[in-house]
């Protein structure tokens, strides 16, 4: 998969992760993908940021990547990471 496909399906795998999981999809929802390498998801919180603090979830970090892993995988069929700038 290329990134301006993955770019434009995204909006499906964060309605996959709401119907899954609300918390993770509120730590998902205001990601911005700023680069696909084909393996490696690379997420930007910049936005987030103007509207308040920057996302600080580092425990629960762990547990909402592996969800949203599992749902790229179930919706996009393809095998990621996540990384975040």
């Amino acid at each position: 998969m290329e990134f301006e496909e993955l770019r434009k399906r995204w909006n499906e795998v964060l309605d996959a992760l709401l119907a899954a999981d609300r918390v993770a999809w509120l730590a998902f929802f205001d990601a911005r993908i700023a680069g696909f390498d084909g393996q490696t998801v690379r997420l930007d919180f910049s936005d987030s940021q103007k509207l308040g603090a920057a996302h600080e979830f580092s425990e629960m970090r762990k547990k909402q990547d592996a969800l949203l892993i599992s749902t790229i995988k179930e919706i996009l069929n393809i095998d990621v990471e996540i990384a975040e700038q």
